[in-house]
C-alpha cells in the first residue's frame, strides 16, 4: 500500500494546506502516483487544485458515512500522476454523525485500504484542530509532517500535537511516526525567523527537514488560479522549495517504495481473495471492542472530544 502522510498542526495560518497542495504536486510530478486527500471542511485543499464544489459528485464526507467507497470519489487533476478526493462543506456535521459509531477513531482506516493500493503516496490535508477528523487521518497515516511557522507563537501549540501524536500511538497506531518538522513562511531578513529555526531544530533534532519553505508572493497566489505553485510558476522559489521538500521526503523514504513496488502485486491477489476489502478489519476492530479492559479509555475521552 502507498505512504500515506497527514500534514497536521492545529494551529491555523502554518501553511498546512499550501504544504499538502504543492507537496502532493511535486511528488507527482516526480513521476510518483499521488492521492491528495482532503479532510478539512473548509475545502480550501480542493479548490487549490481547481475544482469547485458544484462539480464534485463525491467527496470525502460520502465516503466517512458509509455512502461511497472511496475509489468512486476520487478525481484526476490537469497534472499527470496527481488524483484528489475531495471535502466539502458538509464534513462540518460529519464529526455530529460520526461520534455515536464503533471504533469512530478508525473510520478513514478502514475505507483506505483499497484505494491505497493504487498509490505511492497518500498526502492529507488535516483540518486546524485536534479533532475527530484529524485523529481519524492520525490513525489512518503512516508519518505526520508537522509544518511549523517559523514565528514565536506557532511553538506554543506543538506541545500538544505531540501528545495527540503519543496517544494516538498508544491506542490506535502504534507505528505512526514523525515524517518530519517543516519550517514554513520562513524569512531570512527576520532574526526571529532564524531564532525560531534554531529552537525548532534544538528541540526536534533530525527529524527537522533541510528543506525550508520561503515567504514566496507565487505560494500565495497560485490557490487563487486552482494551481499548485509548480503549474502556475514552476520557476518561483516557492516552487522549487517544495520540490526539494519531495526529494528529501523520496530520499528517506526509497526502502518503502522499492518495498510497496514489489509487494504491490502480492497485495492485489490478497484483495481479491476477500469478500471486502473492509470487512475482516471490522470484525478484528469488533472483537476487540467486545471485551474491553476494566477502566479502559478511548482517545476521544483523552481528547474530550
Amino acid at each position: 500500500m502507498g505512504k500515506v502522510i497527514a500534514i497536521a498542526n492545529q494551529k491555523g495560518g502554518v501553511g498546512k494546506t499550501t504544504t499538502a497542495i504543492n507537496l502532493a504536486a511535486s511528488l507527482a510530478a516526480t513521476e510518483h502516483s499521488t492521492l491528495l486527500l482532503d479532510i478539512d471542511p473548509q475545502a480550501n485543499c480542493t479548490s487549490g487544485v481547481g475544482l469547485e464544489a458544484e462539480e464534485i459528485e463525491a467527496s470525502i464526507y460520502e465516503v466517512l458515512i458509509g455512502e461511497v467507497p472511496a475509489s468512486e470519489a476520487v478525481i484526476t487533476t490537469e497534472m499527470p500522476f496527481l488524483d484528489v478526493i475531495p471535502s466539502h462543506i458538509n464534513l462540518v456535521g460529519a464529526e455530529i454523525e460520526m461520534i455515536d459509531e464503533m471504533q469512530r477513531e478508525k473510520i478513514l482506516s478502514n475505507r483506505l485500504p483499497r484505494v491505497r493500493r493504487k498509490y505511492d503516496f497518500v498526502v492529507v490535508d488535516c483540518p486546524p484542530s485536534l479533532g475527530l477528523l484529524t485523529l481519524n487521518s492520525l490513525t489512518a497515516a503512516n508519518s505526520v509532517l508537522i509544518p511549523v511557522q517559523a514565528e514565536y507563537f506557532a511553538l506554543e501549540g506543538l506541545g500538544q500535537l505531540l501528545n495527540t501524536i503519543k496517544i494516538v500511538r498508544q491506542h490506535l497506531n502504534p507505528d505512526l511516526e514523525i515524517e518530519g518538522v517543516l519550517l514554513t513562511m520562513f524569512d531570512t531578513r527576520l532574526r526571529l525567523s532564524n531564532q525560531v529555526a534554531q529552537e525548532v531544530r534544538r528541540y526536534f533534532d533530525e527529524k527537522v527537514f533541510e528543506t525550508i519553505i520561503q515567504r514566496n508572493v507565487r505560494l500565495s497566489e497560485a490557490p487563487s488560479f486552482g494551481k499548485p505553485a509548480l503549474l502556475y510558476e514552476a520557476s518561483s522559489k516557492g516552487a522549487k522549495n517544495y520540490m526539494a521538500l519531495a526529494r528529501e521526503i523520496l530520499e528517506h523514504n526509497q526502502e518503502f517504495l522499492e518495498q510497496h513496488h514489489t509487494n504491490g502485486e502480492e497485495e492485489t491477489e490478497e484483495a481479491s481473495g476477500t469478500s471486502d476489502g473492509d470487512g475482516s478489519v471490522s470484525e478484528e476492530i469488533g472483537n476487540e471492542s467486545s471485551e474491553p479492559e476494566e477502566g479502559s479509555t478511548t482517545p476521544a475521552d483523552d481528547f474530550s472530544l
